[in-house]
């Protein structure tokens, strides 16, 4: 079922339920989810999106929605201008972070899906040496110009049962018998954890203009989301982050969470997230290095 949204009392009802989460619990950031599947008539549904803009500004886009998102964005950011609204879009729709005074639809950030996609798809089908650094860059500077982007390396999306966790894809079940500092030296551990410190860090450099970090993604979480359902028997056991691994001194796990530390309080110090587009001067596939 879809919300009508030429009518002024869903207007209202929606309108006023984003108000109510704003005056009751004092909420200051909105991540709109599936906003692919609103903007267009079609919901998006096994279309790919090239960029041409004719894909954007023909008869599929659906107006009354983004009559609907652009209102949305216009009374959070009256109501309260700090504010941050988030935009869940893997169709590129342009103009989506632009203010609605400039004919935009008004949101701060959309979220920067292509990232982890592409960190999973590289993980999934080749080894390390064999990444293309060109496609790499790519993938992380491709966003739409003075449209602000969230990076994040993985989330929820990808850490789901039926997929892994980057740590685990990158060290697999050694994660369960070589993460002790007391264990024997693993090169799969130890290469493991130094590209999941290079995979956040050039996603953090690159990406975007804010960086996300999924739940457990700071110290490398090991294992899948799985929530309760017939096919675990309602099991709780993967619905769960172990906290208790970043906590024990004698695991690996510290040091991932310290360089997350580090990247962000190093971020903090000098700014990159909010000072422009970084502009790659070197690329080079043998050596794989960028700078």
């Amino acid at each position: 079922r879809l919300f009508n949204y030429t009518e002024h009392e869903v207007l209202r009802f929606l309108l006023s339920n984003l108000r109510w989460w704003h005056d009751e619990y004092n909420f200051d950031g909105y991540r709109f989810d599936g906003v692919t599947s609103m903007l267009y008539h079609s919901r998006g549904i096994g279309e790919g999106f090239s960029g041409d803009y004719n894909e954007y500004f023909g008869l599929n886009v659906d107006t009354d929605s983004l009559n609907y998102l652009g209102l949305a964005n216009y009374m959070l950011h009256k109501l309260d201008p700090e504010v941050i609204t988030i935009a869940e879009d893997v169709s590129g729709m342009p103009t989506l972070c632009r203010p609605v005074p400039e004919g935009g639809i008004g949101f701060d950030y959309r979220l920067g899906m292509a990232i982890p996609d592409k960190w999973i798809e590289l993980l999934k089908e080749q080894s390390d040496d064999q990444w293309d650094i060109g496609n790499v860059v790519h993938t992380l500077t491709n966003r739409r110009w003075k449209e602000n982007t969230v990076a994040y390396a993985e989330s929820h999306d990808q850490a789901l049962v039926g997929d892994k966790t980057i740590a685990f894809w990158l060290m697999d079940k050694e994660m369960y018998t070589h993460m002790s500092t007391l264990s024997d030296s693993s090169l799969i551990i130890d290469r493991g954890l130094a590209l999941h410190k290079m995979i956040r860090l050039i996603t953090h450099a690159l990406g975007g203009e804010a960086y996300l970090n999924f739940m457990g993604n700071e110290f490398g979480h090991p294992e899948w989301l799985d929530f309760p359902r017939v096919g675990n028997n309602d099991s709780y056991h993967y619905a769960r982050r172990q906290w208790n691994l970043v906590d024990d001194p004698l695991l690996k796990y510290k040091y991932l969470n310290e360089f997350d530390r580090a990247m962000n309080e190093t971020e903090e110090r000098y700014g990159w997230l909010h000072s422009g587009s970084a502009y790659v001067s070197w690329k080079h596939q043998g050596d794989k290095i960028i700078a």
